[in-house]
């Protein structure tokens, strides 16, 4: 390997600018292809596997609404008084307006339709309520009403029989007068017939005087009495049509009363039904009042009547809607006129729409860096050059990765670790070579072998070292978490982007820079033979000689063991509270528009608002809607039950349509970071209700559910993370030292830094401590997938310093000088360039410090605090303590482990004694032939 990289260093020194044209057109090529087929970011972490995640791939299918995105609107008086009509109206039209004017909007919920509907529901049930609460005593108005007319009906009956028997009797009186009529009519008709026949005798006796006066007085009497007949006959004729009048009536009488009996016997049949039914209405009632009462738990408008929250629901999840029709929403309804009243987005619309934001802490750490390069190197050129290649590199490294979002489903957090750690390598990795071409200089090498020789032995360091740091990178994928091997690869990426720049395009550069490369100072005292001669005896003699910092730890070993422990175990100790989460609102600094709106959501309504669970039941098939809704009841009452002060409200959300999937919205009382949130979530997975006869046990999904599952999935993975990388460490260092103690001391010394790295950041980030320096306004859990990414890339870096300390140790050991001289010598020949390079490492790290992200802030600190622990605590204080204590026992190593070990030349040692044999033979060459040209002269 250093054999090859000297060849590349010496092929890229000859042939600058030719590599500098290849770098060059793939930075146009990345920049080309992130401007093609880059994609919107997300910081919306998911774990397959998981209970909210399958729940959600399942919601993706058979509810679709209840999987989108969504974003809240607050609008509010700012002043606490009641927002007025003419504001409410002027929102709500701007509200109306956004599903027509942004495409990915599907609906919007208008705080004051909603909030009027459930008044309008609220009243309907009141009245409901009113009705069947009133309905007892009118069924038993009814039925006295009913017995009432049942009465009149019998007494209607019994006159029409008294009537119809008065009828009989007249019409009995009527025939017998018939009778009577019709025997006196005979009897007159017979007495006319014997005054005819007198009539005749009259007659023929010649109509005597006084027979015709006896006749016609006779007949004068028949006529009377005819004429008395016929009124009786006209009045027993008048009185039947008074009978058959009153037959007429009453047959009339009857068929009213049979009508009012059928009316009669239909309201008791339905005043019959009505009381059967009232049991079964009154239960429906009951659950509809229960349903609004969870209902009405939900406010979207504040008691005060001063802050309502509107909710935006998109058609897609939020982090794949674009940032430019989130921001269109926001700018829509500040730029409409709200007659005063003013509004608040939450963090998925404030903080999804916006872009990159400012930089100002990356840059002071790139400023801190270029003093530090300054001091060490010197020149401006010196001091420009390992910056200028880092940044080349994060352009490419970062550009390459996000040219890859749009197939891939990146965060934000994973082009910005890539982006920190290439600035942080990729000025460390070019710094070492460019140190060891100065040295190489100093030791009087010609420019181009003193390229190509830095590239072969730090350059073959810089790779080991990236190596280690890709390694460790690339096996967050063995987690099985997606997201945080997204991650890894990302910032891997970047790595590998640095250490090619590194080997390639900085001996290039190296070559064109000239003697701008050091100081005038350091020129002119290499300027001739005996100068670097001079040079090199004095450098040998400081190399042996333990000065500053080393010889207070040489001193004291063991004080400085023991203090320098316990001091490291003090700063962990608060890793033991440590908690995992994701950041949320309630984390943000309190000027940010998140916190803001965080803020007075839960002022006015409590902080659950901004936090709601997902739970989802599976229910029996062949429900009816009666029984779907009891379920509903049965779940939502057990979920308030079981949840109880920690949950504010249960809304049901809906079902599907064969009604065997039920949602509902869980308003936590507190924050989604928070342990109670945390704690009601398990609480509900181990809720079972009994409906129709089967166990239904409920599922929580939604995003701050999602962010429970990803940090405890996370805290299940780090142990075994750590055990492997650990393991992995030790396993390495072996091949490199080649002995059994100092790769012990190293993984330990790790470990030491990893935990104390994790109790600074639960101080500050989780505790408060000193909190206000750090602009950690709101402490919370710490970042769930940080201690991860601290194992990974702590281990990559320590092994740097590591190695860049100790291999110098290993080399004095080996060439014949003892122990104690060999920790003294590899330590002055590697301690100012790790300085340096641990200097430059925390800066540009701590230049995250402030970053506007939540999750990049204590990414930024930990990495800064873990370099500073690692490289000057336990590399540069405890690792030559226990050196020194451990003595030759140091570098002890079972002869069968020595057999099977291979050699593994890290700073190309072996290619260093070639070249220099070769250069002191060419010396010693040249040395003869100027003595020989001399000596003829």
């Amino acid at each position: 390997m250093a054999t090859w990289l000297y060849r590349i260093g010496e092929a890229a020194a000859r042939r600058a600018w030719a590599v500098i044209l290849t770098w060059v057109l793939i930075v146009a090529g990345v920049a080309g292809a992130y401007t093609a087929f880059h994609g919107k970011l997300s910081n919306t972490f998911t774990m397959p596997g998981t209970q909210t995640q399958q729940l959600s791939d399942e919601l993706a299918q058979r509810f679709p609404s209840a999987n989108r995105g969504s974003g809240q609107i607050i609008l509010t008086t700012g002043d606490g008084t009641a927002l007025t009509e003419e504001q409410k109206q002027a929102f709500s039209a701007a509200l109306s307006a956004l599903p027509s004017e942004v495409p990915s909007v599907d609906a919007v919920t208008d705080p004051f339709t909603t909030t009027s509907k459930l008044a309008e529901a609220k009243t309907q049930l009141d009245e409901a309520h009113a009705k069947i609460d009133a309905a007892p005593s009118q069924m038993e108005d009814g039925k006295k009403q009913l017995n009432a007319a049942a009465s009149q009906l019998e007494d209607g009956m019994k006159q029409i029989a008294d009537n119809e028997k008065k009828l009989d009797d007249s019409q009995a009186q009527i025939s017998a007068g018939r009778k009577q009529l019709a025997s006196a009519q005979k009897q007159l008709d017979d007495a006319q017939a014997q005054l005819k026949d007198g009539y005749a005798q009259a007659e023929a006796a010649g109509s005597p005087a006084a027979m015709m006066e006896q006749l016609n007085a006779q007949q004068a009497q028949l006529t009377e009495q005819q004429n008395v007949l016929n009124q009786q006959r006209d009045t027993l004729t008048e009185s039947q049509k008074q009978v058959d009048a009153g037959r007429a009536e009453i047959a009339s009488k009857k068929d009213e009363l049979a009508e009012g009996q059928k009316k009669l016997d239909e309201q008791r049949n339905q005043l019959q039904k009505t009381e059967s039914e009232l049991p079964a209405q009154r239960e429906q009632l009951e659950r509809q009042q229960k349903l609004y009462d969870f209902a009405s738990g939900y406010r979207m408008v504040s008691e005060d009547q001063s802050t309502a929250i509107a909710t935006v629901s998109f058609k897609k999840k939020i982090y794949e809607v674009p940032s430019a029709e989130l921001q269109k929403v926001m700018s829509d309804i500040e730029s409409a006129n709200l007659h005063g009243a003013t509004v608040q987005f939450d963090a998925n619309l404030s903080e999804s729409a916006l872009g990159g934001g400012s930089h100002t802490g990356e840059v002071a750490g790139m400023v801190i860096a270029f003093i530090v390069l300054m001091v060490m190197l010197g020149t401006l050129v010196a001091a420009g050059l390992p910056i200028l290649m880092s940044l080349v590199g994060v352009v490419v490294g970062v550009l390459g990765t996000l040219s890859l979002s749009s197939v891939v489903q990146m965060s934000s957090t994973a082009y910005t670790l890539g982006l920190m750690l290439g600035l942080a390598v990729g000025i460390d990795y070019s710094l070492f070579i460019l140190n060891r071409y100065r040295t190489n200089l100093l030791d009087g090498m010609p420019k181009v072998q003193a390229i190509a020789l830095a590239n072969g032995t730090s350059g073959n360091a810089v790779i080991f070292a990236a190596s280690t740091v890709i390694i460790a990178l690339v096996a967050l994928n063995v987690t099985g978490i997606p997201f945080l091997g997204v991650m890894g690869n990302a910032a891997a990426f970047c790595v590998v982007v640095a250490a090619l720049i590194a080997v390639t395009l900085t001996p290039a550069v190296l070559s064109l820079a000239g003697t701008k490369i050091m100081s005038k100072k350091l020129w002119a005292s290499i300027d001739t033979p005996q100068k670097i001669a001079e040079r090199r005896v004095q450098d040998a003699e400081r190399t042996e000689k333990p000065n500053g910092w080393l010889r207070l730890v040489l001193a004291r070993p063991l004080l400085t063991l023991v203090v320098g422990t316990l001091a490291l175990l003090a700063v962990a100790a608060p890793m033991s509270q440590m908690r995992l989460g994701l950041p949320d609102a309630s984390n943000y600094p309190s000027d940010s528009a998140a916190y803001k709106s965080y803020a007075l959501v839960k002022d006015k309504f409590g902080e659950g608002m901004s936090a709601p669970l997902v739970a989802v039941a599976h229910t029996p098939a062949n429900m009816s809607e009666e029984q779907a809704q009891q379920a509903q009841i049965d779940i939502a009452s057990a979920v308030k039950e079981r949840g109880g002060a920690n949950v504010q409200a249960v809304v049901p959300g809906g079902m599907t349509d064969d009604r065997t999937l039920m949602i509902f919205q869980v308003i936590p009382a507190h924050s989604a970071s928070s342990v109670e949130t945390e704690e009601l979530v398990h609480e509900l997975r181990a809720v079972t209700v009994p409906v129709q006869g089967s166990e239904v046990s409920l599922g929580i999904a939604g995003q701050t559910s999602g962010n429970i599952d990803v940090s405890e999935v996370l805290a299940q993975k780090l142990p075994l993370y750590l055990g492997v990388v650990m393991g992995l460490s030790f396993l390495v260092l072996i091949l490199v030292f080649r002995s059994i103690m100092v790769p012990l001391v190293a993984s330990v010394g790790f470990l030491f830094s990893v935990l104390a790295s994790f109790g600074a950041v639960v101080s500050i980030y989780q505790l408060g401590f000193m909190s206000s320096l750090f602009g950690v306004d709101h402490p919370g859990p710490v970042l769930s997938f940080l201690p991860t990414l601290l194992i990974g890339i702590l281990f990559g870096l320590a092994m740097d310093y590591q190695m860049f300390l100790v291999t110098g140790m290993r080399e004095a050991y080996v060439h014949g000088k003892d122990a104690a001289t060999a920790i003294v010598s590899g330590y002055n020949h590697a301690v100012r360039v790790v300085v340096a390079a641990a200097i430059i490492m925390i800066s540009v790290f701590g230049g995250f410090i402030f970053a506007d992200s939540t999750m990049i802030r204590p990414m930024g600190f930990g990495l800064a605090f873990g370099v500073l622990v690692d490289a000057f605590i336990v590399r540069m204080t405890l690792t030559p303590a226990i050196m020194a204590l451990l003595g030759d026992k140091a570098w002890w190593m079972p002869k069968w482990l020595d057999r099977l070990t291979p050699n593994m030349d890290v700073e190309g040692a072996a290619l260093s004694e070639k070249m220099s044999e070769k250069i002191q033979h060419e010396r010693e060459s040249a040395a003869a032939d100027s003595g020989s040209k001399l000596g003829s002269e």
